[in-house]
């Protein structure tokens, strides 16, 4: 099979509709075994193009199906413009920090397809091969454009010393960094760093302000088992190491063409980006009512409680509610029932994600509509982070 190369879309004679068909035929074949395909993915690539080895971590383990799942994700919504362009757009930018080229793309697309029509040959014909192709040349193109616009206004990655590091808990890091250029970013929003410790293992961080003045960048940091990146920042770093910065991502911010009140809900270090989205309500000046429910599953572990009720006594407009559930039972979601009526709010869900999808259940069934309910996916952070 020729490798596909980046070309215009095309979803060819049998229409847009019959290829999506298929290409989600596929994906109900491969999820229930997605771990062999991603095995089966990266010992293709990996054998048949070595030189791309070196763009992942020594341990694949820690995130060996991010780029799968991202590009199965994406190829999903391959008839959904709305959700995909968006999608593969940050896709694209965030791949630059791993010094992606043009050219990786048909090998990835040569492995991707090989490792499906082996997995899922019971359906797989000559049919579903084209599909995937031109579902696969789509995908990367507005990847490879993508990259390349942003190459014009934004470096691969920023560099960020770390200027402050206050440990509020035995696990938790208050970590703030001085990038070495501009870094542009919206309340809300995530970037993904890399420590020197890890090379090339990156994860997620909420920025837990609104951009600043000084320029300073501030992450709240929880290390978890097993967590190389979150360990390494609250055990181990310290002021002056140097981190690395991925672009900003993140579609959980405010819109300020609205009246409408903000309904937040922050779980453990998930009370970061609901912070920075206070300061931006503050910093717009428009008086617009927030609901912040904070929660944790002991007292220590409000650990930034002090901070938010400092913000509540200087803006009338806010009130902040600390909900402990010592038994983790989910109680976050359940304690915004006793409050309200939200139909005039928009909702915020920042925390684990288990919160967020109990979060999400509980807020729809309270009638507030889904397009009013904003959190980052489990699918969009894994994406990003490929």
């Amino acid at each position: 099979m020729d490798a596909p190369t980046p070309a215009s879309a095309d979803n060819g004679p049998s229409g847009g509709g019959i290829s999506a068909a298929l290409i989600r035929r596929t994906m109900a074949e491969v999820t229930p075994i997605a771990d062999k395909v991603t095995s089966y993915f990266y010992a293709l690539l990996f054998v048949r193009h070595p030189e791309l080895r070196s763009l992942f971590p020594a341990a694949m383990d820690t995130q060996r199906d991010r780029l799968l799942r991202a590009l199965l994700t994406a190829a999903e919504h391959i008839d959904n413009a709305e959700v995909l362009v968006p999608y593969l757009q940050n896709l694209g930018r965030g791949h630059r920090k791993y010094g992606t080229r043009p050219e990786y793309y048909p090998a990835v697309g040569e492995c991707l397809i090989g490792a499906l029509g082996t997995y899922a040959s019971r359906i797989w014909d000559a049919e579903t091969e084209t599909a995937w192709v031109r579902a696969y040349t789509t995908i990367s193109q507005v990847m490879i454009d993508a990259s390349a616009a942003d190459q014009l206004v934004a470096p691969a990655w920023w560099n960020g010393e770390i200027v402050a590091h206050d440990l509020r808990t035995p696990d938790v890091a208050v970590v703030t960094v001085r990038p070495d250029q501009p870094y542009p970013f919206v309340a809300g929003q995530y970037a993904s760093v890399e420590t020197p410790w890890w090379p090339r293992i990156w994860r997620h961080y909420s920025f837990a302000s609104a951009p600043r003045s000084d320029g300073l960048l501030t992450f709240h940091v929880k290390a978890v088992p097993a967590g190389w990146v979150s360990n390494a920042l609250v055990h181990r770093a310290r002021p002056g190491d140097v981190v690395r910065l991925g672009p900003p991502a993140g579609s959980m911010t405010v819109d300020h063409t609205t009246d409408n009140g903000l309904l937040c809900l922050g779980g453990g270090t998930g009370i970061a980006p609901i912070k920075a989205l206070v300061e931006d309500v503050a910093e717009h000046g428009h008086r617009r009512p927030v609901e912040v429910f904070y929660g944790a599953r002991t007292d220590l572990d409000l650990y930034d409680i002090d901070t938010m009720l400092r913000l509540q006594q200087s803006h009338p407009w806010l009130s902040v509610r600390a909900i402990v559930d010592r038994q983790a039972h989910s109680h976050l979601p359940d304690a915004v029932r006793s409050y309200g009526p939200w139909n005039r709010y928009d909702a915020y869900l920042s925390g684990p994600p288990g919160m967020i999808r109990s979060g999400v259940d509980v807020l729809r069934r309270l009638g507030v509509p889904s397009e009013r309910i904003r959190h980052d996916s489990v699918e969009e952070l894994v994406a990003v982070g490929v």
